[in-house]
């Protein structure tokens, strides 16, 4: 055998090997690094990844599995998945604020008396919005509005109406955020404003909810800032101009839906392009007898000892949502005293028999001050109502007598 040609010089040479493959991978990875950290735009493009592979997740939601199924496979080589639509930076980013319907939990049954709302919801945008082909044959008049308007005090149930509205439809529903539109680049928030319609076209028949609408799309003044101004132009051309039907001059099928409780600082131009507007107001008592029974529909109430017609008349002037936070808090009242008496006879929480939970009564709506003081106060006034009125009876019988 030759110098130098034994195992020993064999295995030193694979050694070199793997060391000059190590050294290579290594300073590939060194030099990507490098090069990762000089480029501007790497934050960027590490961001619009993020962006797609968001928005991907949140087309296939819309899909869904259960359409999938349904549809046969005609209809799906005509009608395309959402998640093969090809999107821009811009519609990616609004397709993140995409909510599938599957995803909203809160149905009309959910909501107790806006009855006559609901209905002219159903009539004049859900159907019209979903199922053109029953109002197309009659007349073009016949089509879901450009924008509806929810608007009244704090708490009514508006953005519950929204929700259920995006639930029972099935329309893409996309819940707009202002962070969206905020953008520190000049004229990338006219962007996302363009995106917002390009991708609700794509998308149709689509809602675009914008929850608090007066201050995005407030009153134009004088001294506003120059970029809000574009926004709000951008957001109405967009909206009611030239781009806003079809290449076949049909409507397009896009509803725009507002929520406020300042309708006056609405601009007038945005209120005319929200034909359809519900005052959402606080709820009458037939109103706030059925927000109880919604409410308290699967909590044991005690039967015996909870006066109903007492707790509407004494929630006079409170919104649903005020209604929801007493039955909450008079919900406590019960699991407060099994507490406290398991607590003083120094017996174990770790098991607790419902059934020894008690009922709701009237009394624990009064028994906690809480957010209650608003029922302390009506039981008050009520009060005051009744001796005015004795004492006016009693006048009035006394000036008969004389």
């Amino acid at each position: 055998m030759a110098p130098g040609q034994g195992p020993g010089r064999k295995f030193q040479l694979f050694q070199d090997l793997i060391l000059i493959a190590a050294a290579q991978v290594s300073t590939y990875y060194v030099v990507r690094y490098i090069l990762s950290r000089l480029d501007p735009e790497s934050d960027q493009k590490e961001e619009a990844k993020r962006k797609a592979a968001a928005s991907t997740a949140a087309l296939r939601r819309l899909d869904g599995p259960s359409k999938e199924k349904s549809r046969s496979n005609e209809e799906e080589a005509r009608r395309p998945r959402k998640e093969d639509l090809v999107l821009n930076q811009y519609e990616q980013t609004i397709a993140m604020d995409l909510v599938a319907p599957d995803d909203i939990a809160v149905t009309f049954e959910d909501i107790g008396g806006l009855d006559d709302i609901i209905e002219e919801l159903k009539e004049s945008v859900i159907y019209p919005l979903t199922l053109p082909h029953l109002y197309s044959h009659t007349s073009s008049l016949l089509s879901a509005p450009s924008g509806v308007l929810l608007y009244g005090p704090p708490g009514c149930g508006k953005t519950m109406l929204a929700k259920a509205l995006a639930r029972e439809s099935g329309a893409c529903f996309i819940n707009l955020h202002i962070s969206t539109l905020t953008e520190k680049w000049y004229g990338d928030s006219n962007k996302l404003v363009n995106a917002v319609f390009s991708l609700a076209r794509k998308l149709q028949p689509a809602i675009v909810f914008i929850d608090e609408i007066d201050a995005v799309l407030g009153t134009r003044r004088s001294g506003e800032h120059e970029a809000s101004g574009m926004v709000k132009a951008e957001f109405m051309t967009h909206w009611d101009g030239l781009t806003s039907a079809s290449a076949s001059g049909h409507p397009a099928r896009i509803l725009i839906l507002g929520a406020t409780n300042r309708i006056q600082d609405i601009d007038e131009a945005i209120l005319r392009r929200m034909p359809k507007k519900f005052p959402v107001s606080l709820p009458s008592a037939h109103q706030r007898r059925r927000i109880f029974q919604l409410v308290l529909e699967d909590t044991k109430v005690d039967k015996d000892r909870f006066d109903l017609d007492l707790l509407v008349r004494a929630t006079a002037g409170m919104s649903g949502s005020d209604i929801k936070e007493a039955c909450r808090d008079a919900a406590m009242g019960p699991v407060r005293e099994l507490i406290r008496s398991k607590s003083s006879r120094g017996e174990s929480m770790d098991r607790v028999n419902p059934g020894e939970v008690r009922g709701i009564v009237t009394e624990d709506f009064f028994n906690r001050k809480g957010g209650l003081h608003m029922i302390q106060e009506n039981l008050t006034d009520m009060g005051q109502r009744a001796r005015m009125a004795e004492f006016a009876e009693s006048e009035s019988l006394t000036e008969e007598t004389d």
